[in-house]
């Protein structure tokens, strides 16, 4: 009896003890795992700021370059205090504390606009969609209708009449587009077109910016200018005549430097088709900017992307107004 009591009390033991090691073992993957979600919360965090101290800076060399004055250009001073960060240049990662950010600079005139672009240029917006020639003549009809005034629909456009007739009804904006997003709501925009390239091509103008601005850069050059330097390589693939080696060479030509002349243009792509795209093209800069903001923390696997519109205005205390903020 005393050999089958020990015998039972010490299969007790080993059973308790491999209850322990199963709750300590429970225990232990409970606390790593907490403590892993910690550190990416952490580090997630760390990103973030990492990202919004990439786009304070990228505002600050933009105001700074900004409030030079003309006088002040050719001075050694200016020089040695003027920005070394250009749009659409490949920028180096910038050590921060202890992680890092990477910054991209774009201007908006860089894009086709929605709100100033004729029908020649909206026409060029969809190059490369591989569409039928009545379904860009809607798309291009309908996108002047949206904006005017009136409601009287071009032959191939849409107004209220259209848009009231859908499934779920709305009005037509008549107006100016506030936002990229809205060109989903003209006829024949579709999310496929859309997303796959057609909302990289465009920007617009917001409803709050200022006006006057925009009255000067409305007189200061033609609705079909974009700016070659800022274009991105969507945009310069949709100009007439170009093809894929010639859009290589200028991206690689604005890695060291901006285009200032014609004539350095017209030597890369040649006099056929410079002559093709010298109407739509322009050097001149708007107050508008893109500045897309990639923090990182740690040994790089926690990151934050923050994305920025702003609109320099040298009136404003600041010297600057955000009009977007996305952050990713």
């Amino acid at each position: 009896m005393a050999r089958n009591d020990r015998g039972i009390a010490l299969f007790l033991v080993l059973w308790v003890l491999a209850l322990l090691t199963v709750i300590v073992g429970e225990f232990c993957h409970a606390m790593r795992t907490e403590v892993n979600i910690t550190r990416n919360f952490k580090e997630e965090t760390e990103a973030r700021y990492f990202a919004l101290a990439g786009i304070n800076r990228a505002v600050l060399e933009l105001v700074r370059n900004d409030r030079i004055a003309p006088k002040e250009e050719n001075t050694e001073e200016a020089v040695e205090t003027a920005p070394r960060w250009r749009v659409n240049a490949e920028l180096p990662p910038v050590p921060y504390g202890t992680g890092q950010f990477t910054v991209v600079l774009g201007n908006e005139i860089g894009k086709i606009n929605l709100n100033l672009a004729d029908a020649a240029l909206l026409r060029i917006l969809l190059n490369g969609f591989d569409l039928p020639e009545e379904d860009i003549a809607v798309v291009v009809d309908s996108i002047q209708d949206w904006r005017d005034e009136d409601n009287a629909h071009r032959l191939n456009g849409a107004e209220d009449d259209y848009y009231q007739s859908l499934p779920e009804p709305y009005e037509c904006r008549d107006g100016d587009f506030e936002s990229v997003e809205e060109l989903l709501l003209v006829r024949g925009v579709t999310r496929e077109i859309f997303f796959s390239g057609l909302r990289d091509r465009v920007t617009v103008f917001r409803e709050e910016d200022n006006k006057s601005q925009l009255k000067k850069i409305r007189k200061k050059q033609t609705a079909q200018s974009i700016n070659i330097n800022a274009a991105p390589r969507e945009v310069l693939l949709a100009l007439p005549q170009m093809t894929e080696d010639l859009v290589s060479l200028i991206m690689e030509y604005r890695k060291t430097k901006d285009f200032t002349t014609s004539s350095e243009l017209a030597e890369i792509v040649g006099p056929e088709v410079y002559a093709a795209v010298a109407p739509y093209l322009t050097f001149a800069w708007s107050p508008f900017y893109t500045i897309r903001s990639t923090g990182r923390a740690g040994a790089g696997e926690a990151q934050s992307a923050i994305e920025a519109i702003v609109q320099l205005d040298r009136r404003s205390k600041t010297g600057y107004r955000v009009l977007s903020w996305k952050e990713t």
